[in-house]
């Protein structure tokens, strides 16, 4: 895993190609969602299948599309999920939310949902009318310390899929108080394993609860680290500085602003097993210093 930390300094139909290789056609047709990262201080090319290899178990698998998902075909749905346990000083944090949310295309939808004492609470369902969406968002506003990754596994199980992609914005601290290893957290497992199957990507903005400062630290470590391990391997991203709360959240959702407007939606052909299953497939790129992101493992369906 790597590591998830960002300093806070940090301010789509298309021609279709086909990537040859020298493999057999034979497969079965997946998606994925991905996303140009980094483009380190210059505005990243239209990617096409020749920009990109695929490979699962290290064989090369045949690219059938690559679709930026803009203007058109942006097709998006945002859920933003805030645990109500990450109450410290959230002031003006939660007005660059509100203006996050307010400066969504206007075919973007927004929702959102809260985790109280580790149960999931929606508050709005995912909405064109962005202002309705502004007035269910509140600052947090306490509540017991419970694992916030059950919530997250009910709001991507129940949340009905469509056509559009689908992203949570979740702000905790990631702190299960039942868990005893800092590297495994069951819940966390869970949640991840839900994104994956469903092709949902979590961003995740570390928060920590108004008494952090009287906390075991080696929790909190244990939270981030799970929040990341969540972030990274369902294809987002994990913001976080210290165990502290962050100066100001609008560096980081402008990273994740930048994020959504550089994703595309990827077709290959997966190499089956004999029923469904997560299969790991790794995406990577033939530009200099373009960075790749994606989900660790998708859902590639049986031969059956």
């Amino acid at each position: 895993m790597r590591k998830i930390a960002k300093l806070a300094s940090l301010a789509f139909a298309c021609p279709l190609f086909t990537w040859a290789h020298t493999g057999s056609p034979a497969g079965i047709p997946v998606q994925m969602v991905v996303t140009v990262g980094h483009h380190y201080g210059h505005v990243p090319p239209t990617l096409t299948p020749d920009d990109l290899i695929v490979t699962q178990r290290y064989e090369p698998l045949l690219i059938t599309n690559l679709a930026p998902l803009r203007g058109d075909h942006a097709g998006l749905e945002i859920f933003v999920l805030v645990d109500n346990y990450s109450n410290c000083e959230p002031g003006s944090k939660f007005e660059e939310l509100r203006r996050f949310i307010s400066s969504q295309p206007s075919t973007t939808t927004v929702g959102v949902a809260y985790i109280q004492d580790g149960r999931l609470q929606v508050a709005e369902n995912p909405t064109l009318d962005h202002e309705r969406a502004v007035r269910a968002l509140n600052p947090p506003a306490g509540s017991k310390p419970a694992s916030p990754f059950g919530a997250l596994t009910d709001l991507i199980r129940g949340w009905p899929q469509g056509s559009s992609r689908r992203v949570v914005l979740m702000i905790s601290n990631g702190v299960n108080p039942a868990s005893t290893d800092a590297l495994q957290d069951p819940s966390a497992d869970a949640a991840l394993e839900a994104a994956q199957r469903a092709g949902v990507i979590v961003y995740v903005i570390y928060h920590p609860s108004a008494d952090y400062l009287a906390s075991d630290f080696s929790k909190l470590h244990a939270g981030q680290i799970q929040l990341a391990h969540v972030a990274d391997e369902s294809g987002g991203e994990a913001y976080f500085l210290y165990y502290g709360p962050l100066p100001s959240l609008a560096p980081f959702l402008a990273d994740l602003a930048d994020h959504l407007a550089n994703q595309y939606l990827l077709e290959f052909l997966a190499n089956p097993g004999e029923t469904g299953t997560l299969q790991q497939v790794t995406v990577k790129s033939n530009i200099t210093d373009i960075e790749v992101m994606m989900p660790d493992k998708i859902w590639v369906p049986g031969r059956r």
